[in-house]
């Protein structure tokens, strides 16, 4: 199926002006097929694809409620309708393989990668694989190895959560918290946490060895919650050219002097902060030491970040936009999409700006997501 996007302004380059986009097997085209369809995208934006390279929202529907878990089959159908309403056309699930039992164990992260295995070319948005790799799971590593090899992971991120786990054993309160997601009991939990940070000293080893991998296998890698610029060259070192969530402003200004990707949560711009108390989002966007915007734990918080930056009145929707399509495409090394360019993935979602809400969404070529009340639109 072709298509002729009409009437709206589109988004090329870094100018937003009134034109059309052609749509044909799979990609943008500078010529309409006679066979095209057409959709009036009079009053709207005709905007890239986004790309979401690091979202954990996909773990509600693995695990709802505390200890309560669903099949991963029936969790991945969900969060990919749900990804595609958003606009988002490629995402990277932030899969957390952690020595932690239940949600984030490794006999969730096999059910997890047989499901994707059999969805495999069924959904609309490109669901890819994340791996967050928490330290100390020491236990998980050959898997992680093997599955890198088999390209099973797009993206590696060296996570390490534990210490900060560790140091949180003496609250009940966390504690219970950790304990109720692993589906444990606190002063089980409490064991566990301690024998498994008790092998601390094998951590640099196992990290080498993933960083090798991902290495041989082409695939990116980022380091997760740099709080220093030490720990920052520390992943550097071993090829790690994003740097996500850095939890002080210096580590971000000496990641991006290095020419590297910087991501923060669209969440934190869209509150107006981090829930955590750390660096805020949009001010280091407005400054470029922030350039990659990620759904984190909200997808919806995409879209509606790239709108507040711009309302904020330093960047332009443009420049605003890039933050969620062209800069997080470039980062992962998808030279494909993210921009709407001919012979790039038709990959479009056409926007409202007055409600900030998606209309309809184009993913590969293919009408993939449409509002109610835009049928009419359809010709």
């Amino acid at each position: 199926m072709a298509w002729i996007i009409q009437g709206g302004q589109v988004l090329r380059d870094t100018a937003l002006a009134k034109d059309e986009l052609c749509l044909a097997e799979g990609v943008i085209t500078e010529n309409p097929t006679r066979a095209a369809r057409r959709f009036d995208a009079s009053d709207l934006l005709v905007l890239p694809g986004l790309v979401d390279i690091h979202g954990d929202a996909h773990e509600r529907q693995f695990q709802p409620r505390p200890g309560i878990g669903f099949p991963a089959a029936l969790a991945l159908r969900d969060s990919a309708a749900q990804l595609i309403s958003c606009g988002i056309t490629t995402a990277y699930l932030g899969v957390t393989l952690s020595w932690e039992p239940g949600l984030r164990s490794l006999d969730a992260w096999r059910g997890m990668k047989a499901a994707l295995r059999d969805m495999k070319g069924s959904t609309a948005t490109d669901l890819r694989v994340h791996l967050r790799f928490e330290a100390d799971n020491l236990d998980a590593l050959d898997d992680a190895l093997a599955d890198i090899a088999a390209g099973d992971v797009h993206l590696l991120g060296f996570n390490d959560h534990t210490p900060a786990i560790v140091k949180k054993l003496d609250h009940p309160i966390e504690v219970a918290k950790y304990a109720g997601r692993a589906g444990m009991q606190a002063d089980a939990f409490t064991a566990l946490a301690k024998t498994v940070y008790a092998r601390r000293d094998q951590v640099p080893v196992a990290r080498a060895r993933l960083a090798e991998a991902a290495a041989t296998a082409g695939i990116p890698m980022l380091s997760h919650d740099d709080d220093s610029i030490e720990r920052r060259a520390l992943f550097r070192a071993h090829g790690a050219q994003i740097c996500e969530f850095p939890m002080k402003e210096e580590v971000a200004a000496e990641a991006r002097a290095a020419g590297e990707a910087v991501v923060m949560g669209a969440p934190n711009v869209v509150r107006g902060g981090s829930h955590l108390g750390w660096a805020s989002a949009a001010p280091l966007a407005e400054r470029g030491l922030v350039n990659v915007l990620a759904s984190d734990y909200f997808w919806p918080a995409m879209l509606e970040a790239a709108f507040i930056m711009a309302q904020r009145g330093v960047l332009d929707l443009p420049r605003a936009w890039a933050l969620v399509s062209a800069n997080p495409a470039e980062a992962c090394g998808l030279h494909d999409r993210g921009r709407l360019a001919a012979g790039l993935r038709g990959d479009v979602v056409v926007v409202d700006a007055a409600r900030r809400a998606p209309v309809a969404v184009f993913a590969e070529g293919r009408l993939a997501w449409l509002a109610a009340e835009a049928a009419g639109r359809m010709g």
